[in-house]
């Protein structure tokens, strides 16, 4: 968890000191235009697109999908993707992934449905447990991607 924290940290020092400097653009992608969230959807740094963590819910019904991990997992995936198209990115530009989960002994039904969605060249992940996700989550997924 601290390797994950210090990586994150110094990656993000590193682009904001190139961004400060003028040689990167950053662009900013609110989740909704019509929601005021302390969060963007994705930041664009460079080639670089950061996606903030995405959660297993049914953007319709605004609740988490039923049937468990595999299920939040699949959703979470398929938000990712959603994301990362609507923002000039793809599954196979996936670099890195941070995986939370609510229980880490659910890591490996996780993983099942995770690896149907980076079946050749996966990216480097992390994955952790932790106390809690929002609205009471099993999994949430951040994403860093190249850009096409």
């Amino acid at each position: 968890m601290r390797l994950v924290l210090i990586t994150t940290f110094l990656s993000t020092f590193l682009l904001s000191q190139a961004a400060v400097a003028g040689d990167l653009e950053v662009e900013h992608y609110a989740v909704r235009d019509d929601m005021q969230l302390p969060f963007s959807e994705a930041v664009r740094v460079g080639h670089m697109l950061y996606l903030s963590g995405q959660l297993g819910y049914d953007p319709v019904t605004a609740k988490l999908v039923e049937g468990g991990i595999a299920a939040e997992t699949r959703q979470t995936l398929e938000r990712i993707k959603a994301a990362l198209e609507k923002h000039g990115s793809s599954m196979p530009e996936v670099v890195k992934c941070t995986v939370f989960l609510a229980d880490i002994k659910e890591w490996a039904a996780m993983n099942e449905v995770y690896i149907t969605y980076f079946p050749t060249n996966p990216p480097a992940r992390s994955a952790l447990g932790s106390s809690g996700l929002a609205l009471d989550a099993r999994v949430e997924i951040e994403c860093m991607a190249t850009v096409k």
